[in-house]
């Protein structure tokens, strides 16, 4: 999904789809970044567009050389089930 926005002021990525967007929001620590938030609105849901989101934060924080935390439910299932990821967490 190539459309991803990396607001870095306001710590967070988002993709508009179909005039609805869904976001990523992470709070940025020492050498890490702890991912807050990861909504999808239903009228765009079941395309994953959530995973795609994660994919792309965890690639910037891995080229940032940062680990990552995750804070939401659905970042903690997105590592238990994408274990190429497992060097980020922290």
């Amino acid at each position: 999904m190539s459309d991803i926005v990396h607001d870095l002021a306001a710590r967070r990525f988002f993709v508009e789809v179909e005039g609805h967007e869904a976001e990523l929001v992470y709070a940025q620590e020492p050498g890490r970044i702890a991912i807050l938030h990861t909504g999808v609105p239903p009228e765009i849901g079941g395309r994953g567009i959530a995973a795609e989101l994660m994919r792309t934060a965890l690639d910037y924080a891995r080229a940032q050389g940062w680990k990552v935390t995750p804070r939401c439910a659905y970042a903690a299932a997105f590592f238990k089930k994408h274990r190429d990821y497992d060097d980020l967490l922290a």
